[in-house]
């Protein structure tokens, strides 16, 4: 007899503010890359450019939005970190070519560093990554160097929708952090 799997809850008490939200997201995005977000706001449109999935700053740092998958234990599920990474221009620039192409299943990983920093670690900023693209319908998928980083043991030994719903209440409340 298999044993059930895990299912989400339906809601959770947030151990931020007390009170008690509804559902539990299984992703968090960001919408830019740390850096991105640096550029004063009047600066941005002269020093580069933003798309849902690419950045490109100064000619010089170059961005591609990636998910960072989460085994969620007992569970058929994933919790998603929806990042971005960085690449080498000359990467940068095959991916662009390839973004629509279904042989892009077919590249090697390409290797990055982490442009996001997420709540509920200790600094994310600039991990080791690798982004490897899957077909043309799906962000790449992005892998962490396999080092002790809570972040990257997370992802290769799961987490639990408690894990999920600390998480999630740092997600909800930004100012607390």
């Amino acid at each position: 007899m298999t044993k059930p799997l895990n299912q989400p809850p339906d809601g959770f008490t947030c151990a931020v503010c007390g009170e008690y939200h509804k559902g539990l997201p299984l992703d968090v995005a960001f919408g830019a890359p740390i850096y991105w977000d640096q550029i004063p706001e009047a600066e941005r449109t002269a020093r580069g450019e933003l798309t849902p999935d690419f950045c490109a700053i100064d000619d010089r740092d170059f961005f591609v939005r990636g998910l960072i998958e989460i085994p969620i234990v007992d569970s058929d599920q994933f919790f998603v970190w929806g990042i971005w990474t960085s690449l080498s221009r000359k990467n940068y620039s095959r991916l662009i070519d390839l973004w629509r192409d279904p042989k892009i299943v077919d590249e090697p990983p390409y290797f990055g560093w982490l442009a996001n920093k997420l709540p509920g670690y200790p600094d994310t900023l600039n991990l080791k990554t690798n982004v490897q693209s899957r077909n043309v319908k799906w962000r790449p998928y992005v892998t962490l160097e396999p080092i002790d980083h809570p972040l990257a043991l997370e992802q290769r030994d799961g987490i639990s929708f408690a894990r999920v719903q600390e998480i999630t209440a740092l997600t909800l409340h930004p100012e607390k952090l």
